[in-house]
């Protein structure tokens, strides 16, 4: 794995070195103009000196201190230190060089060693030597320059071979510095003077002094000499002062040409010097930078200039946003109004007066007074091209840079200047709407006749439909002001955003575009649409918009600067409920942040002719070019940086890579994992997302923070995967990875588990064999139960039969012989009285009565004691009950009854026939039935009595709860005989009585 990222590390290394840096600094900005980034010593950053700077195909910076090697990834910096056995020649580091190999380089107080990724190799021909310089040439030779005593060395290493020369005493003590220029020559200087060692044979030339500190190509192709007393350049041979006398010599220390040819030059006693086509600037400790003293420069692979100093640590990258202030020549940082005149020009009204840029030349036009009261205050340019200017002695137009009067236009502050195709000049003065016209004053119009209280604080000409827009600051609102009347109002009350209102803008569709401390309002044809931070915009104060000439739409806000293209602006206004898109500049890009606006006066922004933005945030002027926006077009290389197991570090990315599967302890309850990408142009704007896989189950997204963190994870095989995108956008989408496994406990093991699994099953076995013991136990008491009530059910109908017999018995020889009797004495005394009498009729009634009452008893008698159940069985006493019930009962009754079943025991047939009667009862007294079916049959073992009638029907759940006991009395039965019962009745749909009982043979 170390190989593979070696060769990858190689091959980026050569990609850079084809193509150059993703993009280079700015050259035409002064130092001043650059974001700049230090880290110093006093603060505790890298502990002593940086004497040398190199920057690894992998990313990494590495920095050569007094006290050592240390890695920085422009976020953390780690202390390097070689594996156990190895070891430097010396602690303090003097010079680096990152080969385009991969291997580092690394000269010290003692000698010389390389670091391939896995081993040092140390080179003894230079031990004891101060290794002051480092080169590799354009056919791949490593050349060292050593400090020595009694003499210093130049030597060759390639392949492994070292071949070194000096020891003569050629050099002197000192070779300090080593170039190669553009045709192959190389140069080293020393205490002898300069030497052009190669091609060809050593060729020397004399240069006054010993300290030949750094070489470097001058835009001719003169060779610079940096040295203390005036650095100089090799011209014709001849060491010459640069720059030209007359000029302060540079005590140079270092030299730096850069990808886009600017010369950086590192005093010894002035800080930084940067020269670009003629043009010299000066950055120094008093303008912030950590030191006077230079130690060393350096540029990366993304353009960013590196410096180190006796203080600590710079970094100077380019910005999306440049500002141009005092230090570039304007009269006062205090901006508060900038216009782009049609000529290119660009004039700035500050506190100091009117400034106007061209080509970069700054001038300055001030009133006689030089009160900041008569500093210019808005500014605005006719059709005509003229610029006109309110300042403290009214409103003036700029001639031959000065300010011309115009006679009776006078006024304290005048927020915002608009004019028309016609010549007329609107100006929004304190306590009056101004109207001028031919450089008179024509009308004053008072705030209280448009409706308002307070000046309007920008003014909008509609070229198009004529009038003049105006938006005010307390309350709020938009006015549409034409020929001397208010035509619309728009306010909080018919949807416009309340907040303050502070720029105005027409597009080309016609559309009202209203800038507020709230929100941003498009308004068209009356409608008002509302682009908020709810649709995707980082914040909702916005204090101007501008169209750049691709006609995408940018936004000054609170938080930044924000770039809505033309696409997803058209998208929007067609759904305005849709998220954006956008694009977000703050800070960091060098977006001064105001949560107000900077002045009271306009115009606060402007795009000149060449499509650059320019705007005031009161602290300068900043410009926007939308065409040559910054781009770092190099996706930042990712590594996993640390692991951390509950608060213990397992490993680190100082000496190798994490091992292909990392096996953490068990029982890990807090993982952290530590990543870093190895972008320097802007590392807080890094994004980065993570996911671990087994786990994750989408991508986190973790901002800009460098740390992952779990907690509690359970023991099997991860994947952690991590990915980022440059402060461009511009993603990695390989990213880096991490296989590592958690060991479970005994307690998580398989076999653990299986344990428990088979405890627990025995545990349910024990207690199901437990429990079904216990039901086999209660099952049997209910048995015994059930049989000892069936045994006094049995009784109970035994006693109930043999009460039913005796009964039938004294009715049958008691009261019917007695009726039979009366009967035949009531037939005697009708023969005695006259046929005709009244006594014989009233006999014959009785007579009929006692017959009757005799049929019942003997019916009654017969229910209570069916004889013919004991001599024919049950199919025939069934048939001739119900042939009986029909007659007294006059109730239609069909039986159907199968013959077979004469073989059925007698109290089976018993029970089945009073189950009959109960059905046939009830049906008579509660079914109002108009017919009655009764079937008996047997089949497979069974028998089968069934009693229907289509009466009136009832509610099951009723049955018992007025008194009667029929149904309930038939179901015991049943019972009795193991068997089943089923009552299925309705209201309105009748009542059916099923009985399925076992067949028992009579023995």
């Amino acid at each position: 794995m170390r190989k593979a990222q070696l060769r990858a590390g190689i091959l980026l290394s050569i990609v850079l070195v084809s193509s150059g840096c993703a993009f280079a600094l700015n050259p035409s900005l002064d130092v001043s103009q650059y974001a700049h980034t230090v880290w110093t010593t006093r603060e505790g950053f890298f502990g002593g000196t940086i004497y040398s700077i190199a920057q690894t195909g992998d990313g990494y910076l590495w920095l050569g201190t007094e006290f050592g090697l240390l890695r920085f990834d422009g976020n953390r910096y780690i202390p390097w230190q070689p594996p156990a056995g190895q070891s430097l020649p010396g602690n303090g580091i003097t010079s680096l060089l990152a080969a385009s190999d991969g291997t580092l380089w690394i000269g010290t107080y003692a000698g010389l060693v390389s670091w391939n990724g896995a081993r040092l190799t140390r080179y003894p021909e230079l031990d004891n030597q101060l290794v002051a310089a480092l080169h590799q040439d354009h056919e791949g030779t490593v050349w060292a320059g050593s400090l020595g005593y009694p003499s210093g060395r130049l030597c060759a290493i390639r392949s492994g071979t070292v071949q070194c020369y000096g020891q003569d005493g050629t050099f002197g003590r000192t070779v300090l510095s080593l170039f190669e220029d553009s045709t192959g020559n190389l140069w080293a200087g020393t205490q002898t003077g300069l030497w052009r060692w190669k091609p060809g044979p050593p060729t020397h030339y004399a240069v006054p002094g010993t300290e030949l500190n750094d070489l470097n190509a001058g835009d001719q192709g003169e060779l610079f000499i940096a040295m203390p007393g005036g650095m100089r350049q090799l011209v014709h041979r001849k060491a010459e002062v640069y720059p030209k006398r007359g000029a302060k010599p540079i005590n140079a220390n270092r030299l730096l040409r850069d990808h886009d040819g600017g010369l950086w030059i590192g005093t010894l006693d002035r800080g930084l010097i940067h020269v670009y086509r003629g043009k010299t600037d000066v950055f120094s400790k008093s303008d912030g930078l950590s030191g006077d003293l230079i130690y060393s420069l350096f540029e990366d692979r993304e353009g960013n200039i590196w410096v180190s100093t006796n203080g600590g640590l710079d970094q100077f990258r380019d910005l999306t946003v440049s500002t141009i202030s005092l230090k570039q020549g304007l009269s006062s940082d205090f901006a508060w109004s900038v216009l782009a005149a049609r000529d290119g020009s660009i004039w700035v009204g500050t506190g100091d007066g009117l400034n106007k840029w061209n080509s970069g030349q700054i001038s300055t036009i001030r009133n006689s007074s030089g009160r900041l009261d008569d500093a210019p205050q808005s500014l605005y340019q006719d059709d005509r091209g003229r610029i006109w200017a309110f300042t403290g002695h009214g409103l003036a137009q700029v001639e031959n840079s000065r300010f011309v009067s115009v006679s009776g236009v006078h006024g304290t502050k005048v927020h915002s200047i608009a004019g028309d195709k016609s010549g007329n000049l609107w100006l929004s003065e304190t306590s009056n709407l101004l109207h001028i016209r031919d450089g008179r004053l024509v009308e004053q119009i008072p705030w209280s006749r448009l409706g308002r209280m307070e000046s309007a604080t920008v003014l909008l000409s509609d070229t198009e439909r004529g009038g003049l827009w105006l938006g005010f600051w307390r309350g709020g609102g938009v006015l549409y002001f034409k020929d001397g009347q208010v035509r619309a109002s728009y306010t909080s009350a018919n949807g416009l955003s309340s907040g303050a209102v502070t720029d105005l803008r027409l597009d080309r569709d016609g559309a009202l575009w209203v800038a507020t401390q709230g929100v941003l309002d498009r308004v068209r044809d009356g409608h008002i649409t509302t682009l908020t931070s709810r649709n995707g915009l980082p914040c909702d104060t916005v204090l101007w918009t501008m169209e750049d000439d691709e006609r995408s739409l940018w936004l000054y806000t609170s938080c930044g600067l924000v770039r809505i293209t033309r696409a997803e602006l058209d998208a929007w206004v067609a759904d305005p409920k849709r998220t954006i898109e956008r694009t977000v500049w703050d800070a960091a890009d060098g977006v001064r942040l105001r949560s107000t606006a900077a002045s009271g006066y306009g115009p606060r922004v402007a795009k000149s002719p060449d499509g650059k933005l320019w705007f005031v945030t009161g602290d300068g002027v900043q410009v926007l070019d939308p065409r040559h926006l910054p781009f770092n077009k190099l996706p930042p290389p990712i590594r996993i940086e640390q692991i951390v197991a509950d608060h213990k570090i397992l490993w680190q990315n100082s000496l190798s890579d994490a091992p292909l599967n990392m096996r953490l302890p068990r029982l890990t309850r807090d993982l952290e994992i530590d990543y870093t990408a190895l972008s320097l142009v802007a590392p807080k704007k890094i994004h980065f997302k993570y996911k671990l896989e087994g786990y994750d189950a989408d991508w986190q997204d973790a901002g800009n923070r460098r740390q992952a963190f779990y907690t509690n994870l359970a023991p099997a095989n991860y994947h952690f995967r991590v990915i980022a995108c440059n402060s461009s956008g511009v993603w990695n989408e390989e990213g880096a990875t991490l296989q590592f496994s958690i060991a479970p406990a005994y307690y998580q093991t398989n076999w653990f588990r299986v344990l428990c699994l088979l405890t627990f099953l025995a545990m349910v076995w024990t207690i199901y064999h437990r429990r079904v013991r216990a039901l086999e136990q209660r099952q049997a008491i209910l048995e015994k139960h059930q049989s000892e009530i069936r045994a006094l059910n049995e009784q109970m109908i035994k006693a109930q039969e043999a009460e039913r017999m005796r009964i039938s018995g004294d009715l049958h020889d008691g009261v019917l012989q007695q009726i039979t009797s009366l009967t035949l004495r009531l037939a005697k005394v009708r023969n005695q009285v006259q046929p005709n009498s009244e006594a014989t009729a009233t006999v014959i009634a009785l007579q009929q009565q006692l017959i009757q009452i005799g049929t019942d008893i003997r019916h009654i008698s017969h229910e209570l004691h069916p004889a013919l159940l004991q001599e024919s069985g049950l199919p025939a006493a069934l048939s001739s009950y119900c042939e009986e019930f029909s007659n007294v009962r006059g109730l239609p009754v069909k039986c159907r009854a199968d013959e077979s079943l004469n073989e059925l025991s007698p109290g089976a047939a018993l029970c089945l026939y009073r189950i009959a009667q109960e059905a046939l009862g009830n049906a008579a007294k509660y079914s109002k039935a108009t017919k009655v079916e009764i079937r008996l049959t047997r089949s497979d073992g069974r028998v089968f009595l069934s009693v229907s009638d289509d009466g009136v029907g009832c509610d099951p759940s009723q049955i018992g709860k007025s008194g009667g006991l029929g149904v309930i009395n038939m179901r015991e039965r049943v019972l009795q005989l193991n068997g089943s019962f089923e009552f299925d009745s309705e209201p309105g749909r009748g009542t059916r009585v099923k009985v399925t009982v076992p067949f028992r043979p009579a023995q």
